[in-house]
């Protein structure tokens, strides 16, 4: 799961126009590099008034026009567009698009296996390539998707101009004082009235994930598949929990990585994802003391001290980069918080940190770019609009000004590396405050009868989804929990055997890991 960007409880932070759908999926021509899809025959009930989306034919073609963030798909990789009600308690009304990826299998094939990396607002076609070399591959097409309004899904959410992210990522959003609070207040405003004017309110009120799982279950059945069999990662995980309550009865095989508990508040699941990003600082900065140039020193007891000494001389004046944009003070807690992820980004966090004491921020200012999806030619995907418009319809909003408050205390108290020391005991309120559309889903514990075994995996020092997040998660659907022992943000599928092997078995032959499993 990402972490909030830009202003939502101050302490909280690290960091176009409406496209009409047509009526009723339309028959199209195949293009000539494309293949033409269907299920022989629809396994399983078909909900009432969608029997033309659940029998759809999909159009496969090259990927090309479906390349929004940059990454280059292989040659193996194909993609189309399924067809899905916007609104699905009137499919006979607009339609929107749902873009999907496919890598066909190698061998004999049990079905496909969807996949999704989470965000939200995190294209998932790169998912088609996931599992390369393992028996999934060989036993299954494997199914990446970007959810309605992000990536290559039309229409797409857009909130801002590339122009207006560059000047956001400029401001430095530290001023709690009254007149500083009411300034964040109208930027949250403004940025609301953007959305409904550049994406359209309709839109916005169904890109929850209450309707993404019944665009999973359309891409089911158009699929073939009698049942679903997914690989939900970080926010992922709460896209197939939610299916998992929606259609117990779909679903064939899932695994959770990176779990988020679904009966935790939006504050305290900002407030424990803040800890756990302090703690692996607290890693980052012990194995940094290891080294000869280590920007925090060799003191791992004094490293927020040193870290902050760094990045607080940015809130009033950034650093000089080659590039001319220069590294704002959000850009580089933005870069920090990107480089802490994985392990294997320490590395580049350590190198721009030395930098930053230079007086340079080009490191730091790259990490940021990637985080928030900022392209070689300076545009950006829509990665940060969607993940406001999708958490802010799947989680009540903020709106008690002492609760507010209250949680900006928290979180500085929880990741002191992250607090500028400007704390005044106010806050604003959070951006999903003044949302232009009702919530869609709220917290709470899930209690699904008649699903099969599932798998919840949780990484010990996961930054983003904590730990217990994936303890609770597993005690909710009564799944099995495997724990991996690392910091880094999720684990299956990325060469770890101990975790992989078992993951395999499960997905391919129905055969959970071992109850309780440790590596």
């Amino acid at each position: 799961m990402r972490t909030r960007t830009r202003s939502t409880v101050v302490a909280l932070s690290a960091v176009a126009v409406v496209l009409a759908g047509c009526s009723g999926p339309e028959p199209t021509a195949t293009p000539e590099n494309s293949e033409a899809s269907s299920p022989a025959s629809v396994a399983g009930p078909i909900p009432a008034g969608l029997e033309s989306f659940y029998t759809q034919t999909l159009q496969w073609e090259s990927c090309d026009r479906y390349n929004t963030d940059g990454s280059e798909l292989g040659g193996s990789v194909e993609c189309a567009m399924v067809t899905v009600p916007l609104d699905y308690a009137d499919p006979t009304g607009t339609t929107i698009e749902v873009a999907i990826s496919r890598t066909k299998a190698t061998g004999e094939k049990i079905g496909s296996i969807l996949m999704n990396p989470g965000g939200p607002g995190s294209s998932g076609l790169y998912l088609a390539e996931q599992a390369a070399g393992t028996a999934v591959a060989d036993r299954f097409d494997r199914i990446g998707f970007d959810p309605r309004g992000i990536g290559a899904s039309e229409p797409e959410v857009r909130c801002l101009t590339s122009e207006e992210v560059d000047q956001e990522r400029r401001e430095p959003d530290v001023d709690v004082s009254p007149e500083g609070i009411a300034a964040t207040e109208a930027e949250h405003r403004d940025y609301a009235e953007n959305c409904v004017n550049r994406t359209g309110a309709e839109v916005l009120e169904h890109v929850g994930t209450r309707e993404v799982v019944r665009d999973m279950d359309v891409i089911r059945a158009v699929l073939g598949d009698e049942k679903l069999t997914y690989i939900g990662y970080s926010y992922g995980t709460r896209i197939g929990t939610a299916y998992a309550e929606e259609f117990p009865s779909n679903v064939r095989a899932m695994v959770l990585d990176g779990a988020l508990d679904p009966d935790q508040s939006p504050v305290d699941e900002a407030v424990a994802q803040g800890a756990a990003f302090q703690t692996a600082f607290d890693e980052f900065a012990t194995d940094c003391a290891q080294t000869e140039t280590c920007p925090l020193g060799t003191d791992p007891a004094q490293a927020v001290e040193q870290f902050r000494s760094l990045v607080d001389p940015l809130i009033d004046r950034p650093a000089e980069t080659t590039d001319p944009r220069g590294l704002s003070y959000d850009d580089a807690i933005t870069g920090v918080q990107q480089a802490l992820y994985s392990q294997q980004l320490w590395r580049l966090l350590r190198a721009g940190l030395n930098e930053l004491g230079d007086g340079r921020g080009d490191t730091l200012l790259r990490l940021a770019d990637t985080y928030s999806g900022r392209l070689e030619d300076g545009s950006y995907t829509n990665i940060d609009d969607a993940f406001n418009a999708v958490r802010c319809v799947d989680g009540p909003p903020t709106t008690d000004r002492a609760e507010a408050d209250e949680a900006d205390a928290r979180f500085r108290a929880a990741a002191p590396y992250l607090d500028d020391g400007r704390a005044t005991g106010n806050a604003p309120l959070d951006l999903c405050a003044f949302w232009p559309v009702p919530n869609t889903s709220d917290p709470h514990v899930v209690d699904v009868e008649g699903l099969p075994t599932l798998v919840v995996v949780s990484t010990t020092n996961d930054p983003a989804t904590p730990y217990q997040a994936g303890v609770e998660l597993a005690a909710q659907l009564r799944a099995d929990l495997v724990t991996y022992e690392g910091t880094q943000h999720t684990v299956a599928f990325s060469g770890v055997e101990c975790v992989d092997d078992p993951l395999v078995n499960y997905l391919v032959d129905l055969v959970p890991p071992e109850d309780g499993l440790r590596c």
